[in-house]
């Protein structure tokens, strides 16, 4: 894929992701549940490989955050950060997985990243965001238990997507 095409796929996941997410903020904490800006983040990752996905990653809360003013102050950096970590970890990943099932290779793709993620943001929000008064208790609570209905969303859309894409002979 050359970079002209790199470069305006990743615009176009970009703008996925700064919209998307205002279908959802019609309900009370709808983001932090169904997790909508996280989608565009990680199909960008396979698609346009980690540099391009981690950019994604980066600013799509950047731009919304401006736009929208979501995802709120609070919580811009440790969201600019796991979703950076996202797009660039689909992107490594699926670059170095050898396995030949491609719907296995994107769902290990995708758990690998979304725990890396998720990784990421506990320890940040634990040395930097929030020290001092981050738990254990509230990463889990946050990032896995509240997340549940976005986790589903992501695992069944994602794979099948990106594998579909892939057979559209979109990427490689």
């Amino acid at each position: 894929m050359n970079k002209t095409k790199q470069i305006v796929l990743t615009a176009l996941f970009i703008a996925i992701g700064v919209v998307l997410p205002q279908a959802f903020h019609m309900i009370p904490n709808a983001g932090s549940i169904f997790l909508p800006m996280h989608i565009p983040v990680l199909v960008a990752g396979y698609i346009v490989g980690p540099f391009y996905g981690a950019i994604c990653g980066f600013l799509t809360p950047l731009l919304s955050h401006f736009i929208f003013g979501m995802p709120p102050a609070p919580m811009l950096g440790q969201m600019l950060c796991e979703l950076t970590v996202y797009g660039l970890m689909t992107g490594l990943l699926n670059k170095v997985l050898k396995i030949e099932n491609e719907y296995a290779k994107a769902y290990a793709v995708l758990i690998l990243s979304m725990l890396c993620g998720r990784f990421v943001y506990g320890v940040l929000n634990a040395l930097i965001f929030k020290a001092g008064n981050y738990s254990l208790q509230m990463w889990l609570s946050a990032a896995f238990i509240k997340a549940v209905p976005g986790i589903i969303i992501q695992l069944l859309l994602i794979p099948v997507l990106v594998v579909r894409l892939q057979k559209a002979k979109l990427f490689k």
